[in-house]
């Protein structure tokens, strides 16, 4: 018996929804999203609903950091001890104002609006690697998608940094510093960690989640229509895999998580926990052994995919 949540996350928490799904006697079943709620009782609820099996907690944020930047690191073993000693005052969490401000112990920029061209490449000279060194080796581009914004830059839609720093500072630091959870695949195998009333927690990536599935998704995903329109198809999908949604999953999923644009938000949830459980039932590529210390890796990810 396993639990398997998905949270799509964000740095608003109005934008945080979970979806779950548990595996019993009889096949899996998938309950509809609900929102992420207080974060110092989210890893206890969780265990909570679990009753002793172990928990796989996928979470839509990055989980590593770059080799590059890594590497110029001292004193610590890999990423998981890294956060869990990193302090939550730390100047790490608190991005720079100014290029002149950035460091290695205050990787993040900027943190107010920035005008100008090549502000990344000025940002990756502030750290003395090159532009590509500021993408992890599952950030690269693959057939499906480009590149990912670079880890340490903290401005615009396509930043990932300021949802880092409060997924690290407020949910995984202090579980780690408590000896709540693991973080894969630093901490172990999938086989090896999800044992009986163990909490580990893994990076996902939607977008990857849905082309894992073999599905596409027409139109924006902020749309409702776009949404409602893959609904027959991911009904298809769970039913090929033996997951059996609960009636208001299936009635959100109908109505498209409704008709606002935040819909994408618990409609993201329920792709990324899709995807979980097709690797869960199916099982999944292997992760590079080069980026099991600092880097980390996306569930499901093709390793061939994301070489440069």
């Amino acid at each position: 018996m396993t639990l398997v949540v998905h949270a799509d996350w964000s740095v608003n928490p109005r934008g945080r929804w979970m979806c779950a799904a548990k595996k019993t006697s009889t096949g899996w079943g998938m309950n509809a999203p609900v929102e992420v709620g207080a974060l110092d009782t989210l890893f206890p609820r969780l265990r909570a609903a679990a009753d002793g099996a172990p928990v796989l907690f996928g979470m839509d944020c990055p989980a590593g950091l770059p080799a590059g930047y890594a590497a110029q690191l001292t004193g610590y073993k890999n990423f998981p001890d890294f956060l869990r000693r990193l302090p939550a005052d730390a100047p790490f969490y608190s991005p720079a104002c100014a290029l002149d401000e950035v460091s290695l112990a205050r990787p993040f920029y900027p943190r107010g609006t920035m005008k100008g061209a090549g502000q990344v490449e000025r940002l990756a000279a502030a750290l003395k690697l090159p532009r590509a060194a500021l993408l992890r080796r599952a950030d690269r581009r693959t057939p499906y998608r480009p590149d990912a914004a670079a880890m340490f830059w903290t401005l615009g839609p396509k930043q990932c940094g300021k949802a880092a720093l409060t997924a690290w500072r407020e949910l995984l630091g202090p579980a780690l510093r408590a000896g709540e959870i693991r973080l894969w695949p630093f901490d172990g195998t999938l086989d090896a960690l999800l044992v009986p009333g163990a909490l580990v927690v893994a990076e996902t990536y939607p977008a990857e989640c849905l082309r894992q599935v073999g599905l596409t998704l027409a139109g924006s995903k902020r749309a409702q229509a776009a949404r409602q329109a893959l609904a027959p198809a991911l009904r298809r999908v769970m039913g090929a895999l033996g997951i059996a949604p609960s009636i208001a999953l299936r009635s959100a999923l109908t109505e498209g998580f409704g008709p606002a644009p935040s819909g994408e938000d618990p409609f993201d949830s329920v792709i990324g926990a899709l995807g979980m459980l097709k690797l869960m039932i199916e099982g999944g590529p292997p992760v590079p052994a080069e980026v099991t210390a600092w880097e980390g890796w996306m569930l499901g990810l093709e390793a061939l995919s994301a070489a440069p």
